[in-house]
Protein backbone atom coordinates (compact mmCIF):
# COMPACT_ATOMS: atom_id res chain seq x y z
CA UNK A 1 0.00 0.00 0.00
CA UNK A 2 1.44 3.47 -1.29
CA UNK A 3 2.37 5.93 1.52
CA UNK A 4 -0.80 8.41 2.57
CA UNK A 5 0.19 12.28 2.57
CA UNK A 6 -0.03 12.56 6.72
CA UNK A 7 2.06 8.99 6.66
CA UNK A 8 5.50 10.35 8.28
CA UNK A 9 7.04 7.74 5.66
CA UNK A 10 5.71 9.24 2.76
CA UNK A 11 8.28 12.25 2.97
CA UNK A 12 8.11 16.02 3.04
CA UNK A 13 4.79 17.24 1.32
CA UNK A 14 5.15 19.04 -1.96
CA UNK A 15 5.98 22.51 -1.53
CA UNK A 16 7.25 22.24 1.60
CA UNK A 17 10.90 21.93 3.30
CA UNK A 18 11.59 21.92 6.61
CA UNK A 19 11.81 25.71 6.96
CA UNK A 20 9.51 26.96 4.97
CA UNK A 21 5.85 26.28 4.85
CA UNK A 22 3.61 25.24 2.03
CA UNK A 23 3.82 28.28 -0.83
CA UNK A 24 1.10 30.52 0.01
CA UNK A 25 0.32 30.04 3.50
CA UNK A 26 -0.52 33.18 5.00
CA UNK A 27 0.12 34.82 8.35
CA UNK A 28 -3.11 34.98 10.37
CA UNK A 29 -4.85 38.09 11.45
CA UNK A 30 -7.98 40.14 10.88
CA UNK A 31 -6.29 41.40 7.79
CA UNK A 32 -5.12 38.22 6.18
CA UNK A 33 -7.98 36.17 7.38
CA UNK A 34 -9.10 36.21 3.30
CA UNK A 35 -5.64 34.91 2.53
CA UNK A 36 -5.26 32.14 5.35
CA UNK A 37 -4.33 29.08 3.71
CA UNK A 38 -3.03 25.95 6.18
CA UNK A 39 -1.89 22.84 4.84
CA UNK A 40 -4.51 20.18 4.40
CA UNK A 41 -6.47 18.50 7.08
CA UNK A 42 -5.09 15.22 8.23
CA UNK A 43 -6.54 13.10 10.71
CA UNK A 44 -3.89 14.40 13.34
CA UNK A 45 -4.20 18.10 13.06
CA UNK A 46 -6.51 20.67 11.29
CA UNK A 47 -5.56 24.59 11.27
CA UNK A 48 -8.06 27.27 10.78
CA UNK A 49 -8.36 31.10 11.13
CA UNK A 50 -8.87 32.27 14.77
CA UNK A 51 -9.74 36.34 15.36
CA UNK A 52 -6.53 37.26 15.52
CA UNK A 53 -4.72 34.35 15.28
CA UNK A 54 -4.09 30.98 13.82
CA UNK A 55 -5.77 27.83 15.40
CA UNK A 56 -4.00 24.21 15.19
CA UNK A 57 -6.51 21.69 16.22
CA UNK A 58 -4.75 18.69 17.37
CA UNK A 59 -6.20 15.42 17.61
CA UNK A 60 -6.04 11.91 18.51
CA UNK A 61 -2.42 10.27 19.37
CA UNK A 62 0.78 12.11 19.16
CA UNK A 63 3.94 10.01 19.13
CA UNK A 64 7.03 9.55 16.90
CA UNK A 65 4.44 8.43 13.90
CA UNK A 66 2.54 10.89 13.92
CA UNK A 67 4.36 14.16 15.22
CA UNK A 68 4.61 14.94 11.48
CA UNK A 69 1.35 15.60 10.62
CA UNK A 70 1.51 18.04 13.52
CA UNK A 71 4.52 19.49 12.28
CA UNK A 72 3.11 20.28 9.09
CA UNK A 73 0.46 22.57 9.91
CA UNK A 74 3.08 24.31 12.54
CA UNK A 75 6.04 24.87 10.27
CA UNK A 76 3.18 26.15 7.55
CA UNK A 77 2.22 28.67 9.97
CA UNK A 78 5.43 29.91 11.61
CA UNK A 79 7.42 30.34 9.09
CA UNK A 80 5.73 33.28 7.36
CA UNK A 81 4.84 36.68 8.58
CA UNK A 82 4.62 37.30 12.28
CA UNK A 83 3.12 34.33 13.39
CA UNK A 84 0.16 33.95 16.18
CA UNK A 85 -0.47 30.34 16.68
CA UNK A 86 -2.71 28.46 19.43
CA UNK A 87 -2.32 24.70 19.48
CA UNK A 88 -5.32 23.11 20.91
CA UNK A 89 -4.15 19.94 22.76
CA UNK A 90 -8.18 19.43 24.34
CA UNK A 91 -8.89 16.66 21.93
CA UNK A 92 -5.43 14.59 22.33
CA UNK A 93 -5.45 11.57 23.38
CA UNK A 94 -2.18 10.96 23.89
CA UNK A 95 1.33 13.37 23.54
CA UNK A 96 4.52 12.33 24.32
CA UNK A 97 8.16 13.93 23.74
CA UNK A 98 7.72 13.84 19.91
CA UNK A 99 5.30 16.32 19.77
CA UNK A 100 7.17 18.06 22.64
CA UNK A 101 9.67 18.52 19.91
CA UNK A 102 7.47 19.69 17.72
CA UNK A 103 6.26 22.63 20.04
CA UNK A 104 9.73 23.72 20.87
CA UNK A 105 10.70 23.87 17.11
CA UNK A 106 7.44 26.08 15.99
CA UNK A 107 7.58 28.08 19.22
CA UNK A 108 11.20 29.18 18.62
CA UNK A 109 10.01 30.07 14.93
CA UNK A 110 7.45 32.28 16.35
CA UNK A 111 9.77 33.57 18.97
CA UNK A 112 11.94 34.49 16.07
CA UNK A 113 9.51 35.84 13.74
CA UNK A 114 8.33 38.28 16.96
CA UNK A 115 5.65 36.29 17.09
CA UNK A 116 3.69 33.68 19.88
CA UNK A 117 2.72 30.60 19.76
CA UNK A 118 0.15 29.39 22.92
CA UNK A 119 -1.17 26.12 23.91
CA UNK A 120 -5.01 25.45 25.07
CA UNK A 121 -5.30 22.42 27.26
CA UNK A 122 -7.24 21.52 30.11
CA UNK A 123 -6.69 18.35 30.38
CA UNK A 124 -4.03 17.34 33.75
CA UNK A 125 -2.13 14.63 32.17
CA UNK A 126 -0.88 17.27 29.07
CA UNK A 127 0.19 19.99 32.23
CA UNK A 128 2.02 17.13 34.01
CA UNK A 129 3.83 16.30 31.20
CA UNK A 130 4.96 19.64 30.95
CA UNK A 131 5.57 20.38 34.54
CA UNK A 132 7.62 16.95 34.38
CA UNK A 133 9.69 18.30 31.37
CA UNK A 134 10.34 21.52 32.76
CA UNK A 135 8.44 23.05 29.91
CA UNK A 136 5.32 24.56 31.82
CA UNK A 137 7.17 28.24 32.49
CA UNK A 138 7.74 27.88 28.48
CA UNK A 139 4.02 26.98 27.98
CA UNK A 140 1.65 27.92 30.19
CA UNK A 141 -1.69 26.35 29.00
CA UNK A 142 -4.48 28.31 28.26
CA UNK A 143 -8.05 26.41 29.57
CA UNK A 144 -10.03 27.60 26.07
CA UNK A 145 -9.48 29.37 22.94
CA UNK A 146 -8.76 33.22 23.73
CA UNK A 147 -10.93 35.67 22.80
CA UNK A 148 -11.02 38.08 20.30
CA UNK A 149 -8.29 41.01 20.41
CA UNK A 150 -9.43 44.52 21.13
CA UNK A 151 -9.78 46.92 18.06
CA UNK A 152 -6.91 49.05 17.11
CA UNK A 153 -7.60 52.23 18.36
CA UNK A 154 -8.34 54.82 15.74
CA UNK A 155 -6.57 58.17 15.56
Amino acid sequence: MPPQPHDPAAGPSEGCTEEHGPAGAAEPGPESAARFRPPPANPYAHSYPGPGFAVVEVLGEIDMATADALSEHLDALTSVGVPQVVVDLREVEFFDCSGLRVLCRAERRARERGGTLRLVSDQPRVHRLLRACGLLGRFPPLPELPPAPPPAPED
